[in-house]
């Protein structure tokens, strides 16, 4: 990941000015169970903010809550300085926040154009059938692709029929085809080759450039994370551990935070 890792070594500079979104002393409780004890995290324009934790540390239920899958219990969620209160994931959407999880939720059987529409298809008048306007929704597939360098791809291939690689990028495709503000990425690189997951990085570090804030969820600690982000937010047991700037850190030091063990006493191990 030479290109991206000279990115993300240049020294930080503190993100100035009303956060993209912010959410502040977030709890979330499933029955007797809390899941989120009072979480935090701000994002600002062009900021890649990386989510890390052991399992059960509430990074899903978090995630969940900034998409708009769970509502919060108590806690401040505001989006440009404004106070919101998410009633779905319709709304998240509204509010300019896209979610690509990692499962990706493509339909293999069909072709990069239908997956980017999928469900949001551009349809003609209903005296005319309401029939697919492809030839439209080629176009904008097009635009998209080309803003993110991914010219190459085939529009008629099934999906079913790329690599890994490419089915993480029309699934971040999808989710910019409607302009967010925020976007929310969990594992992007998760079983994919060591070429795939650079490339998928390269596309991150794009499209934070473009002014988009970026929250990523992986436990791709020292390969990814430390070198392709900007800031890292630890969680454990459902809330703030431990915040770290990327270029400052080591991955040694970020998983000693996400395990709450003594650092000298690892390092020594």
């Amino acid at each position: 990941m030479t290109e991206v890792i000279a990115r993300a070594q240049e020294p930080f500079v503190p993100r100035q000015g009303v956060p993209l979104i912010s959410l502040r002393n977030i709890k979330k409780s499933f029955g007797s169970v809390q899941a989120l004890r009072g979480a935090s995290i701000d994002v600002h324009p062009g900021e890649v903010v990386a989510l890390v934790g052991d399992n059960g540390a509430g990074k899903s239920t978090f995630v969940k809550v900034m998409s708009g899958v769970h509502a919060h219990d108590t806690g401040d969620f505001e989006i440009e300085g404004k106070p919101v209160r998410i009633g779905g994931p319709a709304d998240a959407s509204a509010h300019g926040i896209q979610t690509v999880y990692q499962d990706l939720a493509l339909c293999h059987n069909l072709d990069a154009v239908q997956n980017l529409f999928l469900g949001r298809e551009l349809t003609g008048p209903s005296w005319f059938g309401r029939r697919i306007r492809r030839a439209e929704c080629e176009v904008r597939a097009r635009e998209v692709l080309g803003r993110m360098r991914m010219g190459s791809i085939s529009l008629t291939r099934p999906v079913g029929a790329m690599s890994g690689g490419q089915r993480q990028n029309i699934a971040i495709a999808r989710s910019i085809l409607w302009k967010p503000k925020l976007l929310i990425l969990d594992e992007p690189t998760a079983a994919l080759s060591h070429s795939a997951a650079e490339q998928v990085a390269r596309l991150i570090r794009t499209l934070a450039d473009e002014g988009l804030g970026i929250v990523v969820v992986s436990h791709d600690i020292h390969h990814f994370v430390v070198k392709c982000t900007d800031r890292i937010e630890v969680m454990r047991l459902g809330a703030n551990a431990a915040s770290f700037r990327s270029c400052e850190v080591t991955g040694e030091q970020v998983v000693n935070a996400m395990v709450g063990g003594n650092e000298a006493l690892n390092l020594a191990a």
